[in-house]
């Protein structure tokens, strides 16, 4: 059984209690759709999920994954030694989703090696499908960009994305799943 969500499981305690029910002690599971695979030429990235971090980039990241949105997408600014960047569909670095912007979901988690961030313009809130996977710390970007994911293995198939800006001959996601086979 999947957890479907923390406000409806708190929902069917309350009214559990309020029809004189004990009620049961609960606590949040993760759903294991908190990792997806990012399928590359070279080999599968394994991402975590943190909605404890963003959860409304983390729903759009699932939803826009689910709808095989960054399936065939380039990675159009690459700089060594600081981050990979994708997710946009024209490829330029700016473009987006269909939907909306996402506002800031700024935390004081570090920017690490495999840090996954949110890409924006000078908006705070202009945030919509694009993201970046930090090759190296990247402390200067601490506070300032949303971070809802970290890579947890396959990090050495991001380190040999093509660089450029955009480089000559861009790398593609292959497929991002939830499903480890691509």
């Amino acid at each position: 059984m999947r957890l479907i969500g923390i406000a409806v499981l708190t929902s069917v305690c309350f009214v559990m209690a309020a029809c004189g029910q004990p009620q049961v002690e609960t606590t949040a599971v993760e759903s294991s759709d908190n990792t997806v695979y990012l399928h590359l030429k070279t080999g599968t990235v394994v991402i975590k999920l943190r909605p404890d971090l963003a959860p409304k980039h983390v729903a759009r990241v699932k939803k826009l994954t689910r709808e095989g949105f960054y399936d065939g997408l380039k990675f159009h600014r690459v700089i060594a030694g600081f981050m990979a960047q994708t997710g946009d569909p024209s490829g330029t670095g700016l473009g987006g989703s269909k939907y909306g912007d996402l506002a800031a979901e700024f935390t004081h988690t570090p920017f690490t090696r495999g840090t996954i961030g949110a890409a924006r313009t000078n908006n705070p809130h202009s945030a919509n499908s694009q993201f970046f996977i930090c090759f190296a710390p990247a402390p200067f970007l601490n506070g300032k960009y949303t971070v809802w994911g970290e890579v947890v293995s396959g990090m050495e198939y991001v380190d040999q994305i093509a660089k450029g800006e955009p480089p000559a001959k861009p790398d593609v996601i292959v497929k991002m799943t939830f499903d480890a086979k691509a």
